[in-house]
């Protein structure tokens, strides 16, 4: 008789799950607490226990975690992000670094090693996107104003999260946060997100589309799933977490013109895949170490509470929000969650934290989950309370700057040259960044490649030349797509910074000036980060320069050439982010 353990837990935990949806449902309380107290009760911490496999625990903590992150990035996408804005990007930026401040902070306050410090402060920082968006609905406020901006801020702190990753992946795989012996992993890391992302874009959507053209639910499916898990397999090979990939595969497949098709397909494994993944961290919290660690837990989730109310209500009021939907915002965003869960998972599973950061980090989502609809019902009290132990000119003063950005918003004329102005920057940063990604490959190649280069009779300078030549020329394109670019931009800006009434007969020699200097100025500062990003392969002196003589009469001679196959690249990306979506699929 074969082994059926593994089918056993498995039928355990889904047994467990089903139960604990009606019986919350019907309590009116939110279902991802209860899976993971459903986890507590059958696991092997517990009398009676029903599940005590380790390893069956960690295959099905697994599951859940690739499909759970797979389904994350499939609801972020390239597309959602330029939706968001870069004020909210910025706000949203902020927040998240002093929530990672505040929580390292916290940390070493309790006496804990830096690893633990730093761990903590990624744990808090990133509130919860199922929890958050699943009290909203459940609360009829989706279309409520400040509904969208916390949508906007789960979006943007979705991508910050690919940051997070990368960076505690690196301090956990150097096992030191001193800077300079992760800097090589960040550089590995950034490399492979960098790389897959932009390499995913060009080819896994048009895959999916032509996938989808069959008509067949159950082929477009399974090759999806087959790129989720690839992806994951890919990133843990190479050394990185399982999450990471998965996330990276959705957030590429999400750019599909089909991907609502996608979406309708696995929902329902999203679903079954988030119960797993939920009682699965039940099945891995010891209720002891809980109780002994339950007052830092409380006052973590407190500090978590009101820090995340307070930094997403600051950042949220000062890009002109009035106070009221500021303050909902912020409350919305009180939580942590699935991210949180998988970076503890990630230190533990690395063996860089200590074994009580787990259900730490357990307890703070589970307070702040159970109190996060009471936040949301009740903001409106919350406010009118605020509102009345603020002192009246303090509320004149926020009324009066809310109005003051309202008058000026871009309007009329000034919105199409808002809009030109964010297309220019947002062309420029896109090139900037392919660009830093060549030269980073270059690095790279050079770092884990001498031993084939010694065999062909090629030593350090030359072997740094030939690299340093290939990422040069390589970026031709993206060089003049930036200098072309960086020069609209100066002509736009000095058309707009120099008046006439002020500069007089010399309006049109200073602008002529300023027009140039900007698009210098930038290539400028490129080879300054060029030039830092490639000092591992950076050549002679004598050679540097000759190349880049050479590099620049390329680019004279070969301008029109290379400016039309920027433009066909430009191009294949601008289709796969802008197709439009497919009608969601349809039962065979």
């Amino acid at each position: 008789m074969h082994d059926i353990g593994f089918i056993r837990d498995l039928a355990i935990v889904m047994i467990v799950a089903g139960a604990t949806t009606v019986l919350f449902q019907r309590l009116r309380q939110p279902v991802l607490l209860g899976y993971i107290l459903a986890g507590v009760l059958i696991g092997p911490h517990t009398p009676g226990v029903l599940i005590a496999d380790a390893r069956a625990i960690n295959d099905i903590s697994n599951l859940g975690v690739v499909l759970l992150m797979f389904t994350l990035g499939l609801e972020f996408s390239v597309r959602k992000l330029r939706q968001v804005g870069m004020g909210v990007l910025v706000a949203t930026a902020a927040e998240v670094g002093f929530m990672m401040w505040v929580g390292y902070g916290l940390g070493e306050a309790f006496g804990w090693k830096g690893m633990d410090a730093v761990f903590l402060g990624a744990i808090i920082a990133l509130s919860s996107t199922m929890i958050a968006t699943r009290t909203l609905a459940e609360r009829g406020h989706r279309r409520l104003p400040f509904a969208q901006m916390v949508v906007g801020m789960l979006v943007a702190e979705d991508m910050l999260t690919i940051v997070i990753l990368t960076m505690l992946s690196a301090v956990a795989i150097s096992g030191t946060v001193a800077a300079d012996t992760a800097l090589a992993v960040v550089g590995h890391l950034g490399l492979f997100v960098v790389a897959g992302m932009i390499l995913g874009l060009l080819l896994l959507p048009r895959l999916v589309d032509y996938v989808a053209g069959f008509g067949r639910s159950e082929t477009l499916l399974v090759s999806v799933l087959g790129i989720c898990f690839g992806a994951s397999l890919l990133a843990a090979w190479m050394g990185f977490s399982v999450a990471l990939g998965a996330f990276l595969a959705g957030a590429v497949v999400a750019e599909a013109r089909n991907a609502g098709r996608v979406v309708h397909l696995v929902e329902p494994l999203r679903d079954m895949f988030a119960a797993l993944f939920f009682v699965a961290i039940g099945l891995k919290i010891d209720p002891a170490m809980l109780a002994q660690y339950a007052l830092p837990a409380l006052l973590i989730a407190l500090v978590v509470i009101v820090g995340k109310t307070v930094a997403c209500s600051v950042g949220v009021f000062i890009l002109g929000n009035d106070p009221r939907s500021s303050i909902r915002t912020g409350l919305s965003m009180a939580q942590i969650g699935e991210f949180s869960f998988v970076i503890a998972t990630l230190g533990l599973s690395l063996g860089v934290v200590s074994d009580f950061i787990y259900p730490i980090a357990v307890a703070v989502s589970v307070v702040c989950m159970a109190c996060s609809p009471y936040l949301v019902n009740h903001a409106d009290r919350l406010v009118d309370g605020l509102s009345f132990v603020t002192p009246r000119w303090v509320r004149l003063l926020a009324i009066s700057y809310s109005n003051w950005l309202a008058n000026l918003a871009p309007v009329d004329e000034n919105a199409v040259i808002a809009a030109m102005l964010r297309r220019l920057l947002w062309h420029i940063a896109v090139n900037v960044m392919l660009v830093v990604t060549l030269f980073v490959i270059g690095a790279y190649v050079n770092a884990h490649n001498w031993a084939w280069f010694t065999s062909l009779g090629i030593n350090r300078d030359l072997r740094h030349s030939l690299i340093w030549a290939c990422a040069l020329f390589l970026s031709l394109p993206m060089l003049i797509a930036i200098y072309r670019k960086a020069e609209a931009l100066g002509m736009l800006l000095a058309e707009l910074g120099i008046r006439e009434r002020f500069a007089g007969s010399y309006t049109h020699a200073i602008r002529s000036v300023l027009a140039r200097l900007i698009p210098l100025a930038t290539l400028l500062l490129l080879a300054v980060l060029v030039g830092a990003l490639g000092s591992a392969i950076l050549p002679p002196r004598g050679v540097a320069i000759s190349l880049g003589v050479a590099g620049v009469v390329a680019a004279v001679v070969l301008w029109r050439g290379l400016v039309r196959m920027h433009a066909r690249f430009q191009a294949a990306l601008k289709e796969t982010l802008d197709k439009p979506l497919a009608p969601p699929d349809k039962p065979d």
